[in-house]
């Protein structure tokens, strides 16, 4: 499958981005953020991530291990992605499908990811 660009944004439009990926299912993480947020995920290296706008308008919360960058935007609140390291050292992004232009969820298959254990 050929990738795609996706836009995104959180709610105010502060902060904005592009994600190129094949998006072919969706992730739920069993941590306590994200379960509380109802994120749907998906994951991309850093090279397929592009923040637009809002640099200055996102504020950083990590806990427990620190292993992940929460970002929020500090006008509406929504996360709309965070990053940290993947295995094999890598810069990876955490993005919420739900905050992607147009995405439909429809069919996808959803797995459960362990951020819990994390």
């Amino acid at each position: 499958m050929t990738e795609m660009k996706h836009e995104g944004s959180c709610h105010c439009g502060a902060v904005k981005f592009e994600i190129t990926a094949n998006i072919d299912k969706v992730y739920e993480c069993n941590c306590s953020i994200c379960s509380r947020a109802g994120w749907r995920l998906t994951f991309v290296p850093e090279a397929a991530f592009q923040l637009e706008a809002g640099e200055g308008a996102v504020t950083d919360y990590q806990f427990n291990k620190h292993h992940s960058h929460h970002l929020f935007c500090t006008t509406c609140g929504v996360r709309s992605f965070s990053w940290g390291s993947a295995e094999d050292g890598n810069k990876t992004y955490a993005v919420n499908t739900r905050c992607l232009e147009g995405f439909e969820h429809g069919e996808l298959p959803v797995e459960t990811f362990d951020g819990a254990s994390m």
